[in-house]
């Protein structure tokens, strides 16, 4: 048992607790284990690591391909499997949308990691 938990690394309240093998934030519902600190997706540095949905290093100016096809609300078509998408800028977007772009087509808009695949 830790006797005194750390702050929560999201929101930094200080009234966190441990339940099982991780530590809770009260107020924010934060969950982390004990040894990484909360710096889920984070390298040593503590820079932030976005991967792809097979597991490669995303970067700023990157290229990607959409691995699945993505409805868009207003557009009858959606993006389609295999469009590329060229030099995309990495974001804290909302709801996970972590890739800022712009899609032939369709415009500036963001996506999840989980749905891109690097060139």
């Amino acid at each position: 048992m830790i006797d005194n938990p750390p702050p929560c690394p999201k929101c930094s309240c200080e009234y966190t607790y441990e339940m099982n093998a991780l530590l809770v934030c009260p107020e924010c519902g934060h969950e982390w284990a004990p040894g990484d600190g909360g710096a889920e997706g984070r390298d040593a540095g503590g820079e932030r690591v976005v991967k792809d949905a097979v597991g490669n290093v995303l970067r700023d100016g990157d290229s990607v391909v959409v691995v699945k096809a993505l409805k868009v609300k207003g557009s009858p078509s959606g993006i389609k499997a295999g469009t590329k998408v060229r030099n995309i800028r990495l974001v804290d977007g909302v709801d996970g949308h972590d890739i800022d772009c712009k899609v032939d087509g369709f415009g500036a808009m963001q996506l999840k990691s989980s749905v891109v695949k690097k060139t």
